[in-house]
């Protein structure tokens, strides 16, 4: 299953606030915690994920790599390393869909100052229907 990878997060978050991802980290700093931390926090633990990654699965092809004799002592290291790559793997998918959802959820307003104002719509059409004593009057039915 493909996830975004934490740039088009980023992005997304940028296009959602419209403003870099840097302005919004000082931003946040000075504010209370809200939804724009939680997307920051959201962002950097999938970041940070997908660097561990690239880091455990480079270091995984230097321990097993085809010239190289494993010894048992090594062996250990093989197994945490490719522990902490599965690790980083599901902290990567957990936070990229959290992430995708929330930002799903999210759309982005104009201040009200901003706003444009909604065209206004055509007025319904009004039909007169006869009611009371002008219905009785104009009635075809003979009475008695």
């Amino acid at each position: 299953m493909t996830h975004p990878t934490s740039t088009e997060i980023a992005g997304r978050i940028e296009d959602l606030y419209g403003a870099p991802l840097a302005a919004l980290q000082a931003h946040a700093r000075d504010q209370p915690p809200g939804m724009l931390s939680a997307l920051l926090g959201l962002h950097d633990t999938l970041d940070f994920a997908e660097r561990s990654i690239t880091f455990h699965r480079e270091r995984l092809v230097q321990l097993i790599h085809v010239e190289r004799k494993i010894s048992a002592h090594e062996v250990v290291h093989v197994l945490d390393c490719a522990r902490r790559l599965a690790e980083a793997v599901a902290v990567r998918d957990t936070q990229a869909v959290t992430a995708t959802a929330v930002l799903e959820s999210l759309v982005r307003t104009e201040p009200a100052g901003q706003a444009e104002p909604p065209e206004p719509s055509p007025a319904p059409p009004t039909t007169t229907v006869p009611t009371g004593p002008a219905a009785a009057a104009t009635s075809s039915t003979p009475s008695r």
